[in-house]
Formats: C-alpha cells, sequence, structure tokens
C-alpha cells in the first residue's frame, strides 16, 4: 500500500501557513498514481512529481509544478477539482515548457478511478502545447500556475483543502521509456478492497440504526 506522502506534506505546510505571514508556502512532495498501468511509471511519477503552494499576495495562490528528473517522463496537463480558486490569472512556462491554458482532454484521464470521480472545474485546466513530449515538464522542468482566489480564501484555505480533498490537483503524465502514460493526483486512491471494507462498514451500521429503531 502506498504511503500517504503528500497529506503529511500538507499538513506540516497548515501548521506553519497557519502561523505564518505573507508569502506563507507549502511542498506537496509527491503524487499519487491513478491509472496504474505501468508499475514502473508509476513509481518514477511518484517519486519525480511535485507542486509548491506559493502565496503571491494579492488574493493570489502559484503552483509550482516540477519534475525532478531524472527519468524519462513529461507532464502534458494539469488539472483542478474545485476548492477556493477563482480562475487561472496567469501561466508562467519554464525553460524548454511551452504551457497554455485549457487542455484535451478537457477530463483528467482515468479521473473516474478516483473517489469520488475526479471532475475538472470549468476553466480549471492547462496544457503543454504540441509537441506535448517536447514541451511539457521534463526531467529537471518546471511550470507555474497562477490563480485567483474567490473573496476572503487565503492560502491556509487552499492548503487545508488539499488536505482535505476538498481541492484536488490531477497530472497527466507521457513519455515514459515504456511508451506509455499515467494519470496522477495529490490525494491518496484507495486500494478497492479498502473502498469495499469502507463501504460495507458503512451498509452494516446503518442497518445496525435501522434496527435500533424498531
Amino acid at each position: 500500500m502506498r504511503t500517504n506522502a503528500a497529506s503529511i506534506a500538507v499538513a506540516l505546510a497548515v501548521g506553519w501557513a497557519l502561523g505564518a505571514g505573507p508569502a506563507a508556502a507549502g511542498t506537496i512532495t509527491g503524487f499519487t498514481c491513478l491509472t496504474g498501468s505501468i508499475a514502473g511509471d508509476c513509481t518514477i511519477g511518484e517519486s519525480q512529481l511535485s507542486v509548491e503552494i506559493i502565496d503571491q499576495g494579492g488574493g493570489t495562490v502559484r503552483f509550482h509544478f516540477r519534475n525532478a528528473g531524472p527519468e524519462a517522463s513529461a507532464i502534458s496537463e494539469i488539472y483542478f477539482d474545485d476548492g477556493s480558486l477563482l480562475g487561472i490569472a496567469s501561466v508562467l512556462d519554464g525553460p524548454g515548457v511551452d504551457f497554455e491554458q485549457g487542455a484535451s482532454p478537457p477530463d483528467l484521464p482515468g479521473g473516474n478511478l478516483a473517489v469520488p470521480p475526479f471532475q475538472v472545474t470549468a476553466g480549471f485546466l492547462a496544457q503543454s502545447v504540441p509537441s506535448p513530449s517536447m514541451n511539457g515538464v521534463g526531467p529537471v522542468e518546471w511550470v507555474m500556475i497562477d490563480f485567483a482566489l474567490q473573496g476572503g480564501q487565503g492560502i491556509a484555505d487552499v492548503l487545508s483543502e488539499l488536505q482535505s480533498g476538498a481541492l484536488r490537483i490531477g497530472l497527466h503524465v507521457i513519455a515514459f521509456d515504456s511508451g506509455g502514460s499515467e494519470s496522477f493526483i495529490n490525494v491518496p486512491v484507495p486500494e478497492p478492497t479498502s473502498a469495499l471494507l469502507v463501504a460495507l462498514g458503512l451498509a452494516g451500521l446503518a442497518a445496525h440504526a435501522r434496527r435500533s429503531r424498531i
């Protein structure tokens, strides 16, 4: 079973951010593989992908995505699901990277495998321009996406939502040496057996409650 490094890192960041002034930041040290097509590709993505959350002030938060390398891979699309975000303010490319707002496909590949299913918020997505394998975020490359926040919201709200799953980030990664592609999200993916046990447990509690009322 994969460890929840992302949630642990964000939890620490939330505590730090709440006690800090402007320019507070937190780092998600890893993403969880959602699709699981090729185990080796999942391992590469989980060890190389990260995002830093930076308070830009003026109601703007920056998401700084990195691919640490050294294994071949490239972030080709980035998706956001809900949270305190209002809209993309700007996309800033690192050397060798060329991203723009919007994406095709418009939904995170394999997003239906997430629990609940990953649903891209309208306009909250960006992609590398053709050729994605060349212009995506490859080894030791980066891209930054700045978001305006809803009124009254700040970085502490964003970090808290990332920890709880109220805000999720999805990455589609291509150009592995295997020729495959994988999708990753910033929250742990429940094992099918675990999800089933939770569902059965809830059903059992509901049945017990009904019997208690009879």
